[in-house]
């Protein structure tokens, strides 16, 4: 059985399309339907159940997941066990948005630089989902916003930077950060988002009530919606945020007794991971603060 073949299975399981799975693995659809047939011609009974564009895993297919995803991620260990230094293979690293943008692009320079035969594969999501990925063992770090809740012993968290919570506002417009939440309409970073808790937190405090005009968990979006003088926001000052809010007042937002809100990001990785010496080197590579 050809370990490929399962990657491709894991793949329209995940999506729920073909289409999607072979943009990810840059295949055809054809390929893709190709391989899980093999699959199914080989073990004997149906994967996918499909109708239309979409296709859904089977039961049976569900069950066999959890073996498949493993045996997948030990055939991507290989190279790595013939290298004595642990820096050959796949290292797989989960980031939400502003990480991408902000801080990614040299870390990755740095990495592969310093470990040519590492081959990162990243992964983008939200922090809840991508928390939710290393724990599954389908990615082997992820840089994310620190969870609300007590981290179990299995992840080992190093802080990176603390993002205090900023409001952003044309600069035209007049008044502290209370009138202006109160006089304008509100871009609400999503409260259910763990990284838009601390805004909320803040408005709570301040008893602020302000005209809500939408929830989003994109914070790009946010600041460009700011930016073109659609309403203000409460966000985090994150890395590469002066790129995209333009004309924007930025201004670092007290609660009582002067405390400041903020969101921290965190590398999150397992604290026995296959891949330590990539993962060793990952951090060494992120500047932290």
């Amino acid at each position: 059985m050809d370990s490929r073949y399962l990657r491709s299975l894991i793949a329209v399981a995940d999506s729920g399309s073909i289409a999607d799975a072979a943009r990810a693995e840059g295949l055809t659809a054809a390929a893709v339907s190709q391989r899980i047939q093999a699959l199914e011609r080989e073990l004997g009974f149906e994967l996918l159940s499909r109708a239309g564009h979409a296709a859904k895993a089977t039961e049976a297919c569900i069950a066999l997941l959890p073996r498949a995803r493993r045996i997948v991620s030990e055939v991507a260990l290989l190279a790595g066990d013939a290298d004595d230094e642990g820096l050959t293979g796949t290292l797989r690293i989960g980031a939400i948005s502003t990480a991408l943008t902000g801080m990614l692009p040299g870390v990755l320079q740095t990495l592969t630089r310093q470990a040519p035969g590492v081959r990162p594969v990243i992964v983008p999501g939200t922090s809840r989902s991508l928390h939710q990925a290393l724990l599954a063992g389908e990615i082997d770090a992820a840089i994310l916003v620190r969870p609300p809740f007590e981290l179990p012993r299995t992840l080992h968290a190093r802080l990176l930077r603390q993002e205090e919570l900023i409001l952003l506002a044309r600069r035209r417009l007049r008044g502290d950060a209370a009138a202006l939440l109160q006089a304008q309409p509100y871009i609400r970073y999503d409260p259910s988002a763990w990284g838009g808790r601390p805004a909320q937190r803040y408005l709570d405090d301040q008893g602020l009530r302000p005209t809500l005009l939408c929830d989003l968990d994109a914070l790009e979006t946010i600041a460009m919606l700011v930016a073109d003088g659609v309403g203000v926001s409460l966000v985090p000052h994150w890395n590469g945020i002066e790129k995209l809010a333009a004309g924007c007042r930025m201004e670092p937002v007290e609660g009582a007794g002067g405390g400041l809100y903020r969101r921290d990001i965190i590398l999150l990785t397992p604290a026995q991971g296959a891949r330590p010496n990539m993962l060793r080197l990952l951090a060494e590579a992120i500047p932290a603060g």
